[in-house]
């Protein structure tokens, strides 16, 4: 069978190598890819927005499957661009992919069915939000509306910190912007909790946390991820069930109230209050980096989850983890996530030694005449499996070492809440 990859970034390769795994699939197409899956598939140089081109030479090469990495393509609507063909396509229709397209669709869905989340305001206006500012406590966030890469949140200590923010966003920072959210800062610790789902079933899919702050200690700007580790330490059953119960589940519900059936990997960025489960986001596909972190932990065939769930039969599948920590560490561009250099060449990489519990992954990077040049804030994920995630992470760091990429920069403290140092 023929799969095709829609994406570019070290989600992509990580799925690239999982699907390649698959006695299944003869043959992997990326649109439009990067160096690392140029090894393991053939890169496309077809922008991922051109729905058509897409479809043309999908049908033209005979793909069966196509899977949707980025979230753009998803609330663009390419799930729903595809209907008219005999192409399955993983990830959820428009509707559903309102979920990460708008943060206030989701707001408005946690408010109608009394999902657990942080309070919050809708504003439409720089005057109105900075009035509403001599009303409130601090710390608290400003997030932009819709999609901006990760980076569209603030965490404000007090008002000069959310005037900055709200005048940001509305100022275009994160694209056109008609509306703000501000939201009560809620003290706990956070979890990413994954749902994989067909329409019909619902089966967890593994559970990390993703450090966004660009320095260490979690301070500094919000990126797109720094690093994560795999699984989190918060999650035991009865929490497990809360998650359930109180958000996946409403949530699936109130999108088939509007006639939509998720399909596809399902992210919920929680905060964990005293046992408590609170939605902060929702990502209507895999995260990044917990894509790569949470991958190499599976034991089940991924084409055979995916084929599952496009054809209503995930309910028969048993997926079955390996029972290890994993932890990847993010290597970037110095300068990253403002101004940083791209096409640097970057050396070293084939000389690279890796253990059987150990993986890159290449996120922003591209060949020319066979060598690899940085094409990205985040350039390469290193990710190292152990029994504890102190092994882990010594062995991430050892990889970073060995490469001596002197142009960039990344984490040591990735794990830091779970490893005793």
């Amino acid at each position: 069978m023929k799969v095709g990859i829609i994406g570019s970034g070290g989600r992509e390769h990580a799925l690239c190598l999982s699907i390649k795994k698959s006695p299944k699939v003869d043959r992997i197409y990326c649109f439009p890819g990067n160096a690392g899956t140029s090894d393991i598939a053939e890169n496309i140089e077809i922008d991922f927005l051109d729905f058509n081109k897409i479809k043309e030479f999908s049908i033209k090469n005979k793909i069966s499957l196509l899977i949707v990495g980025p979230e753009k393509p998803l609330v663009d609507g390419i799930v729903d661009f595809f209907k008219d063909t005999e192409i399955n396509i993983f990830g959820p229709d428009k509707i559903s992919s309102q979920l990460e397209g708008s943060k206030i669709f989701t707001k408005k869905i946690c408010e109608k069915y009394n999902i657990p989340t942080a309070k919050f305001g809708i504003f439409k206006n720089t005057n109105d939000a900075i009035s509403f500012l001599d009303k409130t406590q601090f710390p608290l966030v400003v997030k932009a509306d819709g999609l901006a890469s990760g980076k569209g949140v603030y965490i404000c200590e007090n008002k000069d910190d959310a005037n900055l923010a709200i005048k940001d966003v509305f100022d275009g920072k994160f694209g056109l912007a008609n509306n703000i959210l501000i939201e009560e800062f809620l003290v706990g610790e956070e979890m990413s909790y994954f749902i994989i789902s067909d329409g019909k079933e619902i089966k967890g899919f593994e559970t990390a946390q993703d450090h966004k702050r660009v320095l260490e200690g979690d301070k500094g700007a919000n990126t797109g991820g720094m690093g994560s580790y795999s699984p989190s330490r918060l999650l035991d059953q009865p929490l497990e069930e809360k998650i359930l119960n109180k958000i996946i589940k409403p949530t699936v519900k109130a999108l088939k109230e509007m006639g939509s059936n998720y399909k596809g990997f399902l992210y919920a960025g929680l905060m964990i209050v005293r046992n408590e489960p609170y939605l902060i986001e929702y990502n209507v596909r895999m995260g990044d980096p917990e894509c790569q972190t949470i991958l190499p932990k599976l034991k089940t065939d991924l084409f055979e989850i995916i084929d599952a769930c496009c054809n209503k039969n995930l309910k028969n599948i048993n997926i079955e983890w390996h029972d290890k920590k994993s932890l990847c560490i993010v290597l970037c561009s110095k300068g990253y996530p403002d101004k940083y250099n791209n096409e640097i060449l970057i050396e070293n990489i084939e000389n690279l030694k890796l253990g059987e519990d150990d993986y890159f992954f290449h996120a922003g990077t591209k060949k020319i005449n066979n060598k690899i040049y940085s094409n990205g804030g985040r350039v390469i994920n290193f990710v190292s499996l152990s029994p504890n995630f102190k092994n882990s992470r010594d062995k991430a760091i050892s990889l970073i070492k060995n490469l001596n990429w002197k142009d960039g920069f990344y984490r040591k403290d990735i794990g830091h809440k779970v490893i005793d140092e």
